[in-house]
């Protein structure tokens, strides 16, 4: 009952932040503040009443359509209250039986439950979920990964990294391991996934304008391979590459195949594809089940 509560409790959260995060896509190209004016139609810019904010369900009671003006509302709205709600949903309840787990006990201390259950994994897995729908969406809509989001992500999934392995020498070995040396050692650790995973794809920027005189893959993709490498690892990272480009390519051909784009020929020459949204679902999807599926490709390999 309790894991059922917890998790309910976690989506409702995430539809929260769901619906926050709309407001932060919305104005973020603008360049608007997220905080004035009020959540309002972006047509006719009457203010929303409270009904009309709820998550999923405002948009299903309008049909997807503003009530005044009958401008439509962008399907991402949902889909994205949608995304965090799951993804917060499926971490809460994965990680709450080990919080209820009868070898953790409360006097055990704060430190040693948030290490010892999980915690501190689950509620950064959270946060990189909001991140990397945020990213996916402003890369889907606008071709933009701005570096004030990716740029502190990579420095946030370091030091939380870090955090996590200098807690587990503290609580193995007690305080008297040194914290800043062991942190230090630990910082210089996690910094070569990011410079990896970022090299890869600036290799390829490289190899691409050496063939074709011209820029393929744009400097925020590598940023955002950062990202992900600072807080999935360089395996996590390099599942998230792989599978963000097996997906842009699935796209890239349906979308070929389009009855659209086959009486414009030429068309598809000059589109771009949004790269860094296709990471990000990557990396959602390494973040959710990476160790399992890298654990069966090396069995699948022979390694």
């Amino acid at each position: 009952m309790i894991r059922i509560f917890g998790t309910v409790l976690a989506g409702l959260l995430g539809l929260a932040f769901g619906s926050f995060l709309n407001v932060c896509l919305s104005r973020w190209p603008e360049g608007q503040s997220i905080v004035k004016p009020r959540s309002h139609c972006r047509n006719c810019s009457r203010t929303l009443t409270w009904w009309e904010n709820l998550p999923i369900l405002s948009w299903l009671a309008l049909s997807g359509r503003c009530r005044t003006c009958n401008a439509e509302i962008s399907w991402r709205y949902p889909a994205v209250e949608l995304a965090v709600c799951v993804l917060w949903a499926f971490t809460a309840w994965r990680v709450i039986p080990a919080m209820l787990s009868p070898d953790l006990s409360p006097t055990q201390g704060p430190l040693n439950f948030l290490y010892s259950s999980g915690l501190d994994l689950a509620l950064g897995r959270m946060l990189l979920y909001w991140l990397l729908i945020a990213l996916a969406m402003l890369d889907a809509e606008s071709l933009w990964l701005p570096n004030w989001i990716t740029i502190p992500g990579i420095a946030l999934g370091i030091l939380l990294n870090c955090a996590h392995f200098v807690l587990a020498d503290w609580l193995a070995e007690g305080p008297n391991i040194g914290l800043p040396g062991t942190f230090a050692v630990s910082l210089l650790g996690e910094s070569v996934a990011p410079i990896a995973a970022a090299a890869l794809i600036l290799l390829i920027r490289w190899t691409y304008w050496l063939i074709r005189r011209r820029e393929g893959i744009g400097l925020g993709d590598a940023k955002l391979m950062a990202l992900l490498g600072a807080w999935l690892g360089l395996s996590g990272a390099l599942l998230s590459f792989g599978i963000g480009v097996v997906l842009g390519a699935l796209f890239a051909t349906i979308a070929l195949a389009l009855p659209a784009a086959r009486r414009e020929s030429n068309a598809w020459l000059t589109a771009k594809l949004p790269l860094g949204t296709f990471l990000c679902i990557g990396g959602i999807i390494s973040a959710l089940w990476g160790p399992p599926i890298i654990d069966a490709y090396k069995r699948w390999a022979g390694f």
